[in-house]
C-alpha cells in the first residue's frame, strides 16, 4: 500500500475476484470487504472503488442479502460502487433505489458494456445473469452473421443506455470494452457529439 502510494496511486478497485474450484482458496481476504477494510485502515487517502451487482451477486441466495453484504463493504470504507454489466436500465435505478433504502449513499457508477461480436454475444448470452432485454436479444437474431452491422448496432445500443442514464443523473459511467480502445473512442465521440449539438 505505502509503495502504490508513493507512486501516486490514488485509486483502488479491491475485489475478491472469480472462485476457482480447482485452487483452494485462501483465507487472508476471503470476502471483498475484508480487503476494503485493510486498505481503509492503512491511512493512505486511497479512494477505495467496490463492485455491486444491479441484478443480485451470483452467490446471494436473495436480494435482502446481497444488499445486507454490499454495505459491509460500504461500512467498511468503500467509496464508490461500480456495477457489473447490466443491459436494461430500469434494473440499474431499481437497484439505487435499493441502495438507499438500505442506507447506501455512496456514488454508483454504471457498468456498461458494448456488444460488438458474434463471439462476444453468443457467450454473453450463454453465461451472464443479467436479464437481456427483447430489444438487446433482437439485434442479435439480426445481425448474427453480419459482423459490421452487429458492432454498428451493438455500439448504437450502448450509446442509447448511456445517454438514458446520464439523462436520469447518473454519478458516472464505466465502460468494459475488453482492451479494445477503439470501441471507447467510438462511444466517447459519439456521446460527446450528441450532448455538443443538444447544447448549440
Amino acid at each position: 500500500m505505502t509503495e502504490l502510494n508513493s507512486l501516486h496511486i490514488h485509486q483502488l478497485l479491491a475485489l475478491r475476484g472469480d472462485i476457482i474450484p480447482e485452487i483452494p482458496r485462501k483465507k487472508d481476504f476471503e470476502y471483498a470487504s475484508s480487503l476494503i477494510k485493510f486498505i481503509h485502515e492503512q491511512n493512505l487517502d486511497f479512494k477505495i472503488l467496490g463492485a455491486c451487482y444491479p441484478e443480485i451477486h451470483p452467490e446471494s441466495p436473495n436480494l435482502v442479502s446481497d444488499i445486507h453484504y454490499l454495505k459491509q463493504k460500504v461500512d467498511a470504507g468503500c467509496d464508490q460502487l461500480i456495477t457489473q454489466l447490466f443491459f436494461d436500465n430500469d434494473k440499474f435505478f431499481t437497484f439505487k433505489e435499493n441502495c438507499a433504502l438500505a442506507d447506501i449513499n455512496v456514488p454508483i457508477i454504471a457498468g456498461i458494456m458494448p456488444i460488438t461480436t458474434r463471439k462476444q454475444a453468443l457467450r454473453l448470452i450463454k453465461t451472464t445473469s443479467a436479464h437481456l432485454p427483447q430489444k438487446f436479444l433482437a439485434i442479435f437474431d439480426k445481425y448474427e452473421h453480419d459482423p459490421a452491422s452487429l458492432r454498428t448496432a451493438g455500439l448504437a445500443y450502448a450509446v442509447d443506455q448511456i445517454v438514458d442514464l446520464l439523462t436520469r443523473g447518473v454519478e458516472g459511467i464505466h465502460l468494459y470494452t475488453m482492451n479494445h480502445a477503439k470501441t471507447a473512442i467510438d462511444i466517447q465521440n459519439t456521446i460527446g457529439s450528441l450532448f455538443k449539438t443538444n447544447q448549440q
